[in-house]
């Protein structure tokens, strides 16, 4: 039974630097069309693939907050009317520190959603315009302060560290301000330079300067190091909460189980299958139009894809996977399946397993996808 929805709001104010997900700038789009278009998928979704209460709803992009009031509360409203929350659950805005007002605040209270995401990623300012940011260090204080006044007691602050020109000592600095802003949840990434980003064209002329792989991983050893003192849980490998606030949405994928996808470009997993949708917003809105759904693939996960997306997901959670959850899925022993694999990564001292759990160790954590690669095509 599908318990998450993931939607997708592809429009920008402005595009940062690094970006790859899929978005376009807000000036001239069909913002009302489109959310018109993913109200007809949503429709279209639950009633192809019924589900009885949904446990977490994420609302990434793009830009969830370039909406206005008036284009908010529409997409609210579908929301509400087809993907029904549990009473407890989890609801997640992405937002931009510049672009949260107070009324719209009010609008995401008033319809449900309970947690915030708000996109920091540095707190050097001259670093924030080498990224492509245009927030400043007050809005994000005056975001959280307001979210914090009006009731929101779940707020998370993303952070990049690996960044063209940072230093330790600037990755330092915004890891503490980060918590002088007493937030339930940090998550923090490196830079991946992903092609057609501004910073993937700079690379391939030279004339991008990011830090060694010794200092990023001086940065990520100072990032676990100094949260673990302050009371933060690092419950996946560049995920941190205290206690009892960790994201359950991201904890699905993690998990490996289903979810919606819906929007130009989201991906869903429901009934064994991966499906993603197209990109461009036009040709989304077509294919909505026509068929209901925007597929642009549609992949049948095989038995030894299921094994292996179980370790290579459960193992970037710090608890690790579970042996007893493993054969319980797939009626077979994670020792059967995948013993030598694990046996070789604990000699290399970067996996454990003992009580019941395989998972990583602190090395692996540093080392996670030389690690994952190692479970991939074993079933094959």
């Amino acid at each position: 039974m599908v318990k998450a929805a993931y939607l997708h709001i592809p429009f920008c104010h402005h595009i940062c630097h690094y970006c790859d997900f899929n978005k376009v700038f807000f000036q001239n789009q069909p913002v009302e069309a489109y959310l018109e278009a993913m109200d007809q998928e949503m429709k279209q979704t639950v009633s192809t693939f019924p589900t009885k209460q949904l446990e977490t709803i994420f609302v990434g992009g793009g830009t969830p907050t370039a909406l206005d009031e008036k284009q908010l509360e529409q997409f609210l409203t579908s929301i509400r009317t087809y993907l029904p929350l549990a009473e407890n659950g989890e609801y997640t805005f992405e937002a931009n520190p510049n672009e949260l007002t107070k009324e719209k605040l009010t609008l995401l209270k008033e319809y449900g959603v309970n947690r915030l995401s708000i996109g920091v990623q540095t707190f050097d300012e001259q670093l924030l315009k080498t990224i492509g940011r245009v927030h400043t260090n007050e809005e994000v204080e005056r975001l959280v302060k307001l979210a914090k006044e009006m009731g929101f007691s779940n707020i998370s602050l993303d952070l990049m560290y690996g960044l063209p020109g940072q230093d330790l000592d600037m990755f330092h600095q915004s890891i503490e301000k980060a918590l002088e802003l007493d937030v339930e949840h940090i998550s923090s990434y490196s830079l991946i330079v992903e092609p057609k980003t501004v910073f993937y064209n700079l690379m391939r002329k030279g004339k991008l300067h990011t830090p060694s792989e010794d200092d990023e991983a001086k940065m990520y050893g100072f990032l676990m190091e100094t949260l673990a003192k302050s009371n933060f849980h690092q419950y996946e490998i560049s995920n941190f909460a205290k206690p009892g606030y960790e994201s359950r949405h991201n904890l699905t994928y993690w998990d490996n189980e289903e979810y919606y996808g819906i929007g130009a470009g989201a991906h869903g997993y429901v009934g064994g299958v991966r499906r993603s949708n197209v990109a461009p917003i036009k040709r989304y809105m077509d294919l909505v139009g026509e068929t209901g759904f925007a597929y642009l693939d549609q992949h049948v996960v095989t038995k030894g894809e299921q094994l292996e997306e179980e370790m290579f997901l459960g193992l970037r959670k710090t608890k690790g996977v579970s042996k007893e959850r493993f054969e319980e899925k797939f009626g077979q022993s994670i020792q059967s399946v995948f013993g030598d694999a694990i046996a070789e990564q604990v000699k290399l001292g970067l996996l454990t397993d003992e009580d019941g759990y395989v998972r990583l160790t602190t090395k692996g954590r540093f080392l996670g996808n030389e690690v994952f690669q190692a479970f991939l095509g074993i079933n094959d």
